[in-house]
């Protein structure tokens, strides 16, 4: 199993254990664990920074270190590994989850700068 696998795959692991944690109420545990997966699948798709012919790998491991950084409460590196997944050839798919994943962290700031109240239940009739 490659490096890059391997430390995938105890991110992935680490995570569910999070989801378990979360479940059972131990949230001391529960971030930890997600801090741990965040920290190994950055590290997994920070191995395939520059190799843009490893798509849609490449972006599909940025996309989930983004989603656990955000999980983890770490809004501007998500943004930055947003920034550096969408700087390569994402499949348009991906590129879209990007993209959204970019507008949840930023949407209530763009309202706030603007003095506005972004009401979540009025979007989510409209949808």
């Amino acid at each position: 199993m490659s490096q890059i696998q391997e430390l995938h795959q105890q991110a992935m692991d680490l995570a569910e254990m999070a989801q378990v944690a979360k479940l059972r109420n131990n949230l001391d545990l529960a971030s930890q664990l997600s801090r741990q997966a965040f920290e190994k699948e950055r590290l997994a798709a920070e191995l395939i920074t520059n190799n843009f012919a490893a798509e849609p790998t490449r972006s599909i491991l940025y996309r989930s270190a983004a989603t656990l950084a955000i999980d983890c409460g770490e809004i501007h590196i998500a943004e930055r590994l947003i920034t550096t997944a969408l700087s390569g050839n994402p499949p348009s798919e991906i590129a879209e989850e990007l993209k959204d994943l970019f507008v949840q962290i930023n949407i209530h700031k763009y309202f706030a700068r603007r003095g506005l109240v972004f009401d979540e239940t009025k979007l989510q009739i409209l949808s």
